[in-house]
């Protein structure tokens, strides 16, 4: 198929002036850069990781961002897709490392092993997907979309009541009695009606920069209000130079278990948006070239997940929201995606960046990772929305749901299982996703 289309302003292989790019490339930044962050922000508040180490993991957020979103629009050997492809921190995993990592912190462990055991399970997790790759046809047939959907859902259905701890101030606010108290509310709540409205924007530029137009509208108004704390903007270094293994290194077969079975939707969810990015861009999707980019782009999923917990930061994944941008501009140049990636490099190179964004309070955070998370599950709903619901696909909505969501609202549930167990469904999507996998096998297709 052709490269060129009436429709597009820059095909996939055409480059652009230096000007042109960097403008082009600075529209999908203001999408991306606060989604990038707020896994971290979020993870870090929660296992108490102090400000000066927080900093330091979301400044390699960006540059682990850098460097997957450079290989996926270079294609380096079978590394990459070849398409303009933006990869940032997955929200997938959020859910369980807070969950499983808040317990152990619960029972004594400190926040140093905490953080090694979480790297060091992304890093070992990395290495199923890369595997996944290479297997990709007989995955699809284990993992079809009833399952994905299921697991999509659960994440983003879990993730909400992160979200609404994030909108009351966040644990922060719970310890010192000030939570969802008005400042809080008013906070959250005009950055959240903010991004409704800027979405019915008819400017392109707008609706795409919603998240991060309304975070410095929150940011401001949270100046207003006396709320801001530019802690870990003073006691950033001016440059930050990556060190792998910052907290050393461990494992935790509880948090393995659930990482390996999101490490497989994961790459699923990669195909989908991957396919997306060819389609907007005028490739193919399906045949040996599209085979190939899919086998590619999620490669360079687990293959920077594995970078990822090297360098201290969280497992990384195909952003969705660049494809709506190449969409509305008309811009579908690979080698925009060059010029992203040294953007992101570039500012998490210096962690002035990272804190000067972690002096917006939880609060403002919270109304749009509530927004995130919506999205989320909305994107688990569209997938499951695709399939044909007949009664045997609704009994395994309806019993994956329950049993998912039952355990992530009640784990004290498994309290008198075995250690194995606990380990095995600890987590609500791993929970739910089992469960789907199992039913999905066992009950037999039928013609209903």
């Amino acid at each position: 198929m052709s490269d060129t289309s009436s429709d597009l302003v820059l095909a996939l292989n055409d480059r652009p002036k230096a000007s042109v790019a960097l403008f082009a490339a600075l529209q999908h930044l203001l999408a991306i850069i606060v989604p990038i962050l707020t896994p971290g922000i979020l993870i870090c508040g929660a296992l108490n990781v102090p400000i000066h180490e927080t900093t330091m993991i979301l400044s390699m957020s960006l540059v682990i961002s850098g460097i997957a979103t450079f290989l996926q629009c270079k294609k380096v050997g079978a590394l990459g897709a070849g398409l303009l492809i933006v990869q940032g921190t997955s929200f997938n995993f959020i859910g369980p490392i807070m969950a499983i990592g808040s317990m152990m912190i619960a029972n004594g462990t400190p926040y140093q092993h905490v953080m090694s055991a979480i790297f060091g399970v992304v890093m070992v997790g990395a290495f199923i997907e890369m595997g996944v790759s290479r297997i990709l046809p007989w995955v699809k047939k284990l993992i079809t979309p009833l399952v994905t959907g299921i697991v999509v859902l659960l994440i983003g259905l879990t993730l909400i009541k992160e979200g609404l701890i994030s909108m009351g101030g966040g644990y922060g606010a719970m310890a010192d009695g000030s939570f969802a108290n008005t400042q809080h509310l008013i906070l959250s709540c005009s950055v959240l009606i903010l991004i409704i409205l800027l979405n019915r924007s008819k400017i392109i530029w707008v609706k795409s920069a919603s998240l991060l137009i309304a975070l410095v509208f929150g940011y401001i108004l949270a100046g207003i209000l006396g709320q801001l704390n530019f802690q870990a903007f003073e006691q950033a270094p001016l440059v930050q130079i990556p060190t792998p293994l910052h907290f050393g290194l461990s494992f935790d077969w509880s948090l393995f278990i659930p990482f390996a079975f999101i490490y497989l939707v994961t790459s699923l969810e990669a195909i989908g948006d991957i396919t997306a990015t060819s389609k907007v861009s005028h490739q193919p999707v399906s045949g040996d070239t599209w085979m190939e980019r899919i086998k590619g782009g999620v490669l360079v999923n687990g293959a920077n997940s594995l970078l990822a917990g090297l360098f201290n930061t969280f497992p990384s994944s195909v952003f969705a929201q660049n494809n709506g941008v190449i969409q509305l501009t008309g811009v579908a140049s690979r080698y925009i995606g060059i010029w992203i990636a040294g953007l992101l490099i570039l500012l998490g190179l210096f962690p002035k960046v990272a804190g000067i964004i972690q002096a917006v309070p939880q609060a403002v955070l919270g109304g749009a990772v509530m927004v995130m998370f919506g999205a989320v599950a909305a994107s688990g709903i569209n997938i499951l929305a695709s399939i044909k619901l007949d009664r045997r696909a609704l009994l395994i909505i309806a019993i994956s749901l329950a049993l998912g969501l039952g355990i992530a609202q009640v784990p004290e549930f498994l309290k008198h299982m075995p250690e194995l167990i606990r380990n095995i469904l600890g987590s609500g999507v791993a929970t739910g996703g089992i469960t789907a996998l199992i039913l999905n096998i066992v009950l037999p297709e039928n013609n209903e």
